[in-house]
């Protein structure tokens, strides 16, 4: 146990009774993991500066005029806003950081601060999914990392997964994303079979080299091939929106049921032949459960509504109640 007059073991320098005695349910790594989010924060609430905005709107305009057919413009600048400051404008990321370095006194936070000066861009395909980390494989060189998770929303294996990573500070070969990872739904797996082959063509490039030169035409083959900027696969949306079509047209709020179907499409990527047959189970489910005010339509209505066989329906209904208590019992 720690004195209250000794060194705080945060290393911040200061007496553990004027530092972290305080924060008593608040761990050591979890002080330096907040300032770490704190330090990405502030660079991105400052910068670019005024002066660097017409080279950055400029590196917009030449992504905008390819992809503006696929994705939204919002998502166009942040894609370009990281390869703006880590593909092309290295020195405003290396200059920021020189900055933290001499205002941080934490030594635990300044030893990760010297990992963050080459941030990476990292495209790989989820393998496992933890608690607080996914196992993520790199698709041009198979290394291996744990990334840290964002949230707690459910991740499935085999996503492909889009980010610059830099050291989270924890152990070895442990990542957090820079700004937001993004995830691409399964429909797309082609594309990155696809890029790993142009690599393999392209030796002399090294893996970073390869995504600064094509990045552009990473998100075209994306968008040539569906890619909108949704995590949900062409028929997970397509479940999605059958169900908000039917409770629209019945006038009930589909918001709360929704909220689990997304997740259980997303987590348990059921094999269905048709989008109406789990679309009409979630129906019942949701109206059996109180997620929207009652239709009392009995399950072979429902089955008629969506032309579906009672059995078809009561499959994904069980399913989808299995889930939702399983969800219940974890939290």
């Amino acid at each position: 146990m720690v004195g209250r007059n000794e060194p705080c073991p945060c290393g911040s320098g200061k007496k553990y009774k004027k530092c972290c005695e305080s924060k008593e349910t608040t761990t050591i790594e979890e002080v330096q993991s907040e300032e770490l989010e704190r330090i990405l924060q502030t660079f991105y609430e400052e910068y670019p500066e005024r002066k660097d905005l017409p080279e950055y709107l400029e590196l917009v305009k030449t992504w905008s005029d390819p992809l503006k057919k696929y994705l939204e413009r919002e998502m166009i600048e942040a894609i370009v806003l990281d390869e703006f400051f880590f593909q092309h404008r290295p020195d405003i990321w290396r200059d920021y950081l020189e900055k933290q370095q001499k205002k941080v006194v934490r030594p635990s936070t300044l030893e990760v601060l010297k990992m963050w000066d080459g941030p990476r861009v990292y495209i790989g395909e989820v393998e496992e999914v933890e608690e607080s980390y996914l196992t993520v494989k790199n698709i041009f060189t198979k290394e291996i990392i744990q990334l840290r998770r964002e949230s707690e929303k459910p991740v499935p294996v085999g996503m492909h997964v889009y980010c610059f990573v830099l050291p989270d500070g924890t152990t070895e070969n442990h990542f957090l994303a820079i700004s937001s990872l993004i995830f691409f739904p399964t429909d797309h797996k082609s594309v990155f079979e696809s890029l790993v082959k142009q690599y393999e063509e392209q030796q002399e490039l090294s893996p970073q080299d390869f995504l600064k030169e094509n990045g552009q035409t990473i998100w075209r083959l994306l968008g040539e091939n569906g890619y909108e900027g949704g995590e949900y696969t062409h028929f997970e949306a397509g479940v999605l929106q059958v169900a908000i079509d039917f409770l629209k047209e019945n006038n009930r709020a589909y918001e709360d049921l929704l909220e689990i179907v997304e997740d259980y499409l997303f987590e348990q990527q059921p094999n269905a032949r048709k989008e109406v047959a789990i679309a009409a189970g979630a129906i019942r489910f949701g109206q059996e459960n109180g997620l929207f005010e009652p239709l009392n339509l009995t399950v072979k209505e429902i089955a008629e509504n969506f032309q579906v066989s009672t059995s078809s329906l009561n499959k994904y209904y069980h399913e989808l109640n299995g889930y939702y208590e399983s969800m219940k019992v974890s939290k």
